[in-house]
């Protein structure tokens, strides 16, 4: 997995995704809120959103350095 999530889009997810689960846990919304905040947090912690994958589209700005290795 390539990650390709960014910072702001991660703060975000990250955020939305704990105010979810505490709407749900204060019974404000159903159950759906710890699934939806559960899975909207996941993709801000490991920085990886499959739908991202899926649309081509990557708000993540970190470039892979290749590395030559001379022996």
């Amino acid at each position: 997995m390539t990650a390709n999530v960014g910072g702001i889009d991660r703060v975000l997810r990250i955020a939305a995704g704990l105010v979810l689960i505490a709407l749900a846990f204060t019974q404000v919304v159903g159950m759906w809120g710890y699934i939806v905040g559960g899975i909207v947090m996941a993709t801000g912690v490991f920085r990886f959103c499959g739908a991202y994958t899926l649309f081509g589209i990557n708000t993540c700005k970190v470039k892979l350095v290749e590395q030559e290795h001379t022996p």
